[in-house]
C-alpha cells in the first residue's frame, strides 16, 4: 500500500529531526551563553567509559575548539628546532615557533587543511593560543596569542585577510597574550586591541576598521571577551577591562554608560553574565559585583567583601577562569582555589561550597578549576585533571551522577603561587552529541550520544 512508504518516510524524517546535532562554532556555544541544547544525549557513562571516537596530535595551546558543518577547528603552536620555554611559565618566554589553525574532520579527526604562520612568543605562561576559533558564514576567525587576527575560508584554509594587532595599532602584548574571545555582531567583528583604542570593530569581510573606542590610562587591556546583552530593550556590547565595566552602541562604539572598578593584575577573564536587568562580574582577586542596569546606567546591588583571595578570606566568588553560570535565583562557579560555589543571586550570600569537582581534590589548590556546561536539568563539567562529570547543581547542593576522564593533564602549573601539577585549562566543545577536547598534546572526540 502506498501510505506505508509513506509513513516510514514521515518516520525517517522525523527521527532525523529529533536527533540532528548541532554546532559549537564559538565561545560557550551557539548563542554564547554555556548551554548544551542538544537531545538524545546519555544519562550515564557506559561500563568501562564513554566511547572514544578518535584522537589526533595536537601542539600545545589553551584555546577549545569550534566546531561547525562536520568539521572541527582548533589552534596550537609548535616550537621551532631548538627553541623551548622557560621552566617557570610565570617568567615570559623568548622563543621562535609557529602558529596553526587546524581544520579537522568531525567524524574522524582527519586533518583537512592547516593553515601556520611564525610567530615569536614574549609573554608568560607560552604554551599557545588562547582565544576559541568563531565559525560563521563559511568563515573562520582567529585571534592568536601574540595579535594576529586572521580571517580564513573555512573549507579550504585560504586566507581572506589578516592584521597584526601589535603592528597595526601600537599594541602591547598583555602578560598572558592576547586571549579575549572574538564577538560576531552583523558584519563586525569586534576585539579587544590595546590601550588605546581599547576595543575595535572590524569588517568580518574584509577587515577594515569600521570604529574604535575606549582609551586605558594605566592597565592593560585584560582577558573578557567583548559581551552582547540587551537592558531596557536595547542591545548593548559590554566591555569588561581593568579599569571599567562599559556600554557600547554595538553599531557605533558610543559609550552609552560606564562603571569604575580597578581590578588587580589586569585579570578580567571570566565572561559577564547577564540576568534579567542585572549583570554579574567575578575576578580573582577583587571577587565579585552585581549591577543593576536602569535608564541612565548602573546601580551596584552588592560587591566582595572579603579581604583576600584564598579560601579563608573569599565571602561571595572569586573566579579566575570558570565562567559562572545563572540558573534561577542561584550562581552557580569556581572559585579562586577551586571551590565550586552556590550564591543567592539577591545578596550574593554563599549557599554551599564543594572541592572535589574542579579536581582539586581534598586540599584547596590555588587557581584549580572547571568549566560549567549547562544541558537540561544537568550540568557537564570539564576540570582541569581532564575529568569530565555529570552533575546536578540545586540550592541543595552539588549531585554528581557519573564521572571519566577525557584525557591527561599535561599543562605545566608551577611557580611562588601554588604547588607544580599538570592541568587542563581549555573549554570543551559539545557538538554532534560528542564532546571535543584537547590538552598540550592531542584532541580528542568522546561520544555522549545515548546507547
Amino acid at each position: 500500500m502506498r501510505w506505508q512508504p509513506l509513513l516510514f518516510t514521515w518516520l525517517l524524517l522525523g527521527t532525523a529531526t529529533f536527533v540532528r546535532g548541532d554546532d559549537w562554532p564559538q565561545w560557550l556555544g551557539p548563542q554564547r551563553d554555556g548551554v548544551w541544547r542538544e537531545e538524545g544525549l546519555l544519562e550515564k557513562f557506559p561500563a568501562g567509559g564513554p566511547k572514544v571516537l578518535w584522537r589526533a596530535p595536537l601542539g600545545g595551546g589553551y584555546a577549545g575548539p569550534a566546531v561547525a558543518g562536520g568539521k572541527v577547528y582548533v589552534t596550537d603552536r609548535i616550537l621551532d628546532p631548538g627553541q623551548g620555554d622557560p621552566n617557570n611559565p610565570f617568567q615570559r618566554t623568548n622563543s621562535k615557533g609557529k602558529e596553526r589553525v587546524l581544520c579537522l574532520d568531525s567524524k574522524s579527526g582527519a586533518v583537512l587543511w592547516t593553515h601556520e604562520y611564525p610567530c615569536r612568543y614574549t609573554m608568560a605562561y607560552p604554551c599557545g593560543p588562547r582565544a576559541t576559533p568563531l565559525v560563521s558564514n563559511g568563515k573562520v576567525y582567529h585571534l592568536g596569542a601574540m595579535g594576529d587576527l586572521v580571517c580564513l575560508d573555512a573549507a579550504t584554509g585560504k586566507v581572506g585577510w589578516a592584521r597584526n594587532l601589535v603592528k597595526d595599532y601600537g599594541a602591547g602584548v598583555p602578560v598572558w597574550g592576547f586571549s579575549a574571545h572574538l564577538l560576531l555582531e552583523g558584519n563586525q567583528l569586534i576585539s579587544l586591541v590595546s590601550k588605546d583604542p581599547v576595543v575595535v570593530a572590524f569588517d568580518k569581510d574584509t577587515g577594515k576598521e569600521l570604529w574604535r573606542a575606549l582609551k586605558l590610562e594605566n592597565a592593560e587591556i585584560g582577558y573578557c571577551p567583548p559581551t552582547l546583552c540587551t537592558f531596557g530593550g536595547k542591545r548593548q556590547l559590554i566591555i569588561w577591562h581593568p579599569e571599567a565595566v562599559v556600554a557600547l552602541e554595538p553599531g557605533t562604539g558610543k559609550t552609552l554608560w560606564s562603571y569604575d572598578w580597578n581590578v588587580r593584575a589586569n585579570l578580567t577573564i571570566p565572561t559577564p553574565r547577564q540576568v534579567g536587568d542585572r549583570l554579574f562580574l567575578t575576578a580573582f582577586y577583587d571577587g565579585c559585583r552585581l549591577l543593576e542596569i536602569g535608564p541612565s546606567g548602573p546601580r551596584e546591588i552588592y560587591r566582595s567583601r572579603g579581604r583576600g583571595e584564598r579560601p579563608g578570606q573569599t565571602d561571595k566568588l572569586h573566579a579566575i577562569m570558570c565562567t559562572p553560570f545563572i540558573k534561577g535565583d542561584h550562581i552557580y562557579g569556581v572559585c579562586s582555589y577551586g571551590e565550586l560555589r552556590c550564591l543567592r543571586l539577591d545578596d550574593g550570600t554563599r549557599v554551599w561550597s564543594e572541592l572535589t569537582a574542579s579536581g582539586a581534590g581534598k586540599q584547596p589548590e590555588r587557581w584549580a578549576n572547571a568549566f560549567l556546561i549547562a544541558q537540561g536539568e544537568r550540568f557537564f563539567l570539564f576540570n582541569e585533571k581532564g575529568d569530565l562529570i555529570i552533575a546536578r547543581l540545586s540550592p541543595k547542593g552539588y549531585e554528581p551522577i557519573d564521572r571519566a576522564n577525557l584525557l591527561a593533564p599535561t599543562g605545566q602549573l608551577s611557580g611562588g603561587f601554588s604547588s607544580a601539577r599538570k592541568v587542563v585549562w581549555s573549554h570543551p566543545a559539545f557538538a554532534d552529541r560528542t564532546v571535543f577536547a584537547r590538552n598540550d598534546k592531542e584532541i580528542v572526540a568522546v561520544s555522549l550520544a545515548a546507547q
